[in-house]
């Protein structure tokens, strides 16, 4: 499975979402936006299953690797 990776950590808090959702429509089906940011991005896992069909929410996993380091994988079906 093919990923593509997104560092958010230096991009300003209003341009994330935006930012995710453009690389997330780019993806094809069956491959993943692995995000790094400085915090779990839980709010974003509940907005991506409310409003993106594609969005494969049985597969999302976050792992943290430091106290500002979460590494979030979305799956595109």
């Amino acid at each position: 499975m093919a990923a593509t990776t997104l560092d958010l950590r230096d991009v300003p808090p209003a341009e994330r979402h935006p930012k995710i959702h453009e690389a997330f429509a780019e993806l094809d089906s069956g491959e993943t936006l692995e995000l790094v940011n400085d915090h779990e991005p839980k709010p974003l896992f509940y907005e991506m299953q409310a409003e993106v069909d594609s969005f494969d929410a049985d597969g999302y996993e976050v792992e943290r690797r430091g106290p500002l380091e979460f590494v979030a994988k979305l799956p595109k079906q």
